[in-house]
């Protein structure tokens, strides 16, 4: 009986684990990345998985090097593992390894290996491009308050080199929102709500 309840709940397990969506979003610093992630994650009744990036910043307490940024790829790849046993049929992501892959090439001009291997190997099922159309935000980890224009276009050339799934969005927080949710649904169709 016990082995029969065992077998069950791994197979359980293993058709949520099958049937969850990552959806990332991505785009340049300050363009509502992290709102979309906790709208959508309440509207469809899942969690997000936020940026690692922010916490390994805020805790080193230091001028990051290149060094941090193969650090905090690992960190967001175990977030997104550890937070996805929880998410229910979507999982939403604040960031991906493709901000770090562009991140450290914009800023260091190559990639870790690491980096681009788990970039390619990962599984995503749709990406969201948020648009510059909003305002810059002071934030004392952000850069690049002048180059947004210039790192969307590196991020939809990225996204088509990967071929991936994307849409962009653009708009104040509540059009995105209503336009990403109409978007997925038609996409998702058979996510039940």
């Amino acid at each position: 009986m016990i082995v029969e309840e065992n077998q069950n709940s791994f197979i359980r397990k293993e058709m949520q684990s099958k049937t969850i969506k990552k959806i990332i979003l991505t785009g340049p610093e300050s363009t509502g990345k992290t709102t979309l992630a906790q709208h959508l994650a309440e509207h469809f009744d899942t969690i997000w998985v936020p940026e690692y990036a922010r916490k390994h910043l805020s805790e080193s307490n230091r001028e990051y090097t290149e060094k941090d940024l193969l650090k905090i790829a690992k960190g967001q790849v175990d977030l997104e593992k550890k937070m996805q046993k929880k998410a229910n049929q979507f999982l939403f992501c604040d960031t991906s390894l493709l901000v770090l892959k562009i991140w450290s090439e914009y800023k260091y001009q190559q990639c870790h290996p690491y980096i681009l291997e788990e970039l390619e190997a990962r599984k995503n099922d749709f990406f969201i491009l948020c648009g510059i159309d909003v305002p810059w935000e002071f934030d004392i980890l952000r850069e690049h308050p002048n180059d947004r224009e210039e790192l969307y276009h590196i991020y939809k050339t990225e996204l088509f080199s990967l071929n991936a799934n994307f849409m962009e969005t653009s708009g104040n927080q509540l059009h995105r929102l209503h336009k990403t949710i109409n978007s997925l649904n038609h996409i998702f169709p058979f996510i039940k709500r």
